[in-house]
């Protein structure tokens, strides 16, 4: 394989997976126990019109997985106080794990409304237009929520993606670098910056990356397939197997990853 066709490919599988991570939900055992909940729903209780206690449930609640049960508390948070631009902003991010990015995009629209420096709010509907394909859209949202100097390491990372797929491989670089430094136990960014150094053929730096993402996250699919990429290209079609193999088990609908093992098997 080329340099040229290893960095088309390994953008491909960048592309496949980096834009389901970046800001969705994820199961935290701790935020969503029953212990923590009970706690919460006690402050609730003595509490009953106090907005910010069914925000902070509800968060736990999404936590949880509990989608439901989340959008009721923060349908309440905002029954309670109609100008809480931050239960919006959290109930578009549920809106958004259950595959409703309209309602989510309408939220994020109503938190921004309410308060047009909510960096959060620019940061989530940014990662809706992206999804949808309106990138020139979702790099305007990052870009405002960098502007207005977020601590956010995604605005980072999300806008780098966009550069990367302009072609813009330098600015790529630089963004995934500050999204590492503001956020550098993440595994994402360091796959992103791996893809745009392939493209720049530097092909050390871009593997010391792909082994960083590998030691903070094992579970993701990408780092593999782009590790299994760069034995690839160095002709290590043995090594490229085991890497695209443990890939496809990790994930077995990943198409880079079965696409990998089916040129480095037949080899």
């Amino acid at each position: 394989m080329t340099g040229m066709a290893l960095a088309t490919a390994v953008l491909l599988a960048g592309c496949s997976t980096t834009s389901q991570t970046t800001d969705l939900i994820t199961v935290d055992r701790a935020q969503g126990s029953e212990e923590n909940i009970s706690s919460l729903t006690t402050v609730i209780n003595a509490n009953p019109q106090d907005p910010e206690g069914y925000n902070v449930r509800g968060s736990a609640y999404g936590r949880a997985g509990e989608f439901n049960r989340a959008l009721e508390d923060f349908n309440r948070a905002i029954q309670l106080n109609p100008q809480f631009y931050q239960a919006y902003a959290n109930r578009a991010l549920v809106y958004r794990n259950m595959g409703k990015p309209v309602e989510a995009a309408n939220d994020y629209n109503r938190a921004l409304q309410l308060n047009s420096n909510y960096d959060v709010a620019y940061i989530g509907r940014g990662n809706i237009y992206r999804q949808a394909g309106r990138n020139n859209e979702a790099f305007n949202d990052f870009d405002k929520a960098i502007r207005l100097d977020t601590t956010d390491g995604r605005a980072y990372h999300n806008r780098g993606l966009i550069y990367q797929t302009r072609g813009q491989h330098a600015q790529a670089i630089e963004d995934f670098s500050k999204a590492i430094s503001l956020s550098p136990s993440s595994a994402e960014p360091y796959n992103g910056r791996a893809v745009s150094y392939l493209a720049l053929n530097d092909d050390e730096n871009a593997f010391a990356d792909i082994n960083t993402a590998i030691s903070l996250n094992d579970k993701l699919a990408e780092s593999w397939t782009n590790q299994g990429l760069v034995y690839e290209t160095r002709g290590d079609k043995a090594r490229a197997a085991r890497s695209f193999s443990h890939a496809a088990r990790l994930d077995p609908n990943y198409q880079p990853a079965k696409d990998g093992l089916s040129r480095t098997r037949s080899s």
